[in-house]
């Protein structure tokens, strides 16, 4: 009687078939297979040579990489590289955490947490292969621990508080010290109490630079963009780290749009965005218009150009970095946002009913003797540029949205939004090009009467949906 196979065994036999192929043709299954370090059994690896703990710890430093000379500094839009020093053949970094009166907007200030006077843009730069020692002084008035988020390092230097090392406690500095043993785009942050302390705004990146980068590596532009999110209610001054969700203020590199700094290419440049995510909760979606990227790195790891595909949107995970590239070859202001709607916004809520579509009638004067400042809101939609006109705003608060624009109307973006400007010449990277100037004939404009004849196009109360005419296509 013949037995059935499931379809679990017959991918079980063409695996075990794959599996001993590979041995056979690999020279006798002797120049691949290695025996794993520290085990007694013998096991194969056939495909992942590199270790992923970054191999062996007593690897030679190598000498200390000079911005200019040994890599080309990133750009951080309304952030800043943390100063070093060099002693001993050593690149040593004083981080500072701190409390900040920091500055999302002209309209929004908060006291948050963060490291040498600036929320989430103190980034620190270093080179693969040098050996860095980081002084990390407490001035919080609560303890903390610094973790080195993706590295390979010894397990005393990850940073997790109780756990690898001692609280830092208030007043004190302690000493991290490690040898880089890889390259890429990376974060730290708090990791202590992290719900508060990473949500008062103790994150920032680190950006290691190849020590001998490939021609394809190489970029004209190359930006550093911390994402991460906060709730700050109405007319307050401090962070709620408490709400773990429905957060309200949308960030890059601290600064909601419009006071995001601009990206800055000429067109033909490549560029690099270095992004990284560490939001309390949620993912971002980071879509750019006009160009399509390729994602060439992920948590500090290259990505091989066989692997690599288009795409104008990058889904970055909490945790997560990706280094997007791509080539600026088309002249205009291109936004680059988070596509979750409601990330775009500024200080929103979403404790209102819905009213879309809704004919309130007199019911605002119904209700003013009560409460006089009361405004209905949401029945014409959300445009804040409109509302903040009229609306009276609590105390140290924002409008949910935007910016007025180069035709006089009101950019209904905000959060985390920034703006790319790709032109053709540019007396600096360092300066607001300002508005582009389109060519004539490539703005989309209200249609003349005039155009609408010519091309039979009926609109107004009395126009009726037309045939289709294809007599064109005959």
């Amino acid at each position: 009687m013949s037995k059935k196979i499931s379809r679990r065994e017959i991918l079980g036999f063409a695996a075990s078939g794959l599996a001993g192929g590979a041995l056979l043709l690999n020279r006798g299954g002797e120049a691949q297979a290695q025996t794993a370090p520290g085990s007694s059994r013998g096991s194969v690896r056939q495909r992942w040579e590199k270790s992923y703990s970054g191999g062996r710890l007593d690897v030679k430093p190598m000498p200390p990489g000079l911005p200019g000379k040994d890599y080309r500094p990133v750009t951080i839009p309304n952030g800043a590289a943390l100063p070093f020093k060099i002693n001993g053949g050593v690149k040593v970094f004083h981080l500072i955490a701190e409390e900040v009166d920091h500055a999302f907007d002209a309209g929004l200030r908060a006291k948050c947490w963060g490291f040498n006077g600036r929320v989430n843009a103190t980034v620190l730069e270093a080179v693969e292969g040098e050996r860095v020692r980081i002084y990390v002084t407490n001035r919080l008035p609560v303890a903390t621990a610094i973790h080195w988020h993706g590295f390979y390092l010894p397990n005393g230097m990850d940073g997790v508080g109780g756990l690898t090392q001692p609280y830092i406690k208030p007043g004190e500095t302690v000493k991290y010290e490690w040898t880089l043993r890889q390259h890429g785009t990376l974060m730290y942050h708090a990791h202590h109490d992290e719900m508060t302390q990473m949500g008062m705004g103790m994150i920032g990146m680190f950006v290691v630079h190849p020590r001998n980068p490939a021609p394809e590596q190489f970029v004209e532009r190359d930006f550093a963009l911390l994402l991460s999110e906060w709730v700050i209610e109405a007319g307050t001054a401090r962070p709620n780290t408490l709400k773990m969700n429905d957060a309200n203020i949308l960030t890059i590199n601290g600064k909601v749009f419009p006071s995001t700094a601009p990206l800055i290419a000429r067109t033909g440049d490549k560029v690099r965005l270095r992004v990284g995510n560490l939001s309390a909760m949620s993912h971002h979606p980071l879509h750019i218009h006009g160009h399509h990227f390729r994602i060439t790195a992920t948590d500090g790891e290259a990505i091989p150009l066989s692997a690599q595909w288009p795409e104008t949107t990058a889904l970055i995970g909490v945790g997560q970095t990706r280094d997007l590239e791509f080539i600026a070859d088309a002249p205009g202001d291109w936004a680059l946002h988070c596509h979750m709607t409601h990330h775009v916004m500024n200080q929103m809520g979403h404790q209102f009913p819905n009213l879309v579509g809704m004919k309130p009638g007199g019911l605002e004067e119904r209700v003013r003797p009560l409460l006089p400042a009361y405004m209905t809101m949401g029945h014409e939609g959300m445009d804040m540029g409109r509302m903040a006109e009229v609306m009276p705003m609590p105390k140290n608060t924002i409008s949910m949205k935007g910016k007025a624009g180069p035709f006089g109307d009101y950019i209904s973006m905000g959060g985390m939004m920034t703006l790319l400007k790709v032109r053709d010449s540019l007396p600096s990277y360092d300066q607001d090009p300002g508005w582009y100037q389109h060519p004539a004939g490539t703005v989309a404009l209200k249609a003349s009467d005039a155009e609408l004849r010519r091309d039979g196009i009926e609109v107004g109360a009395n126009a009726a949906n037309p045939a289709p005419d294809h007599s064109s296509h005959r």
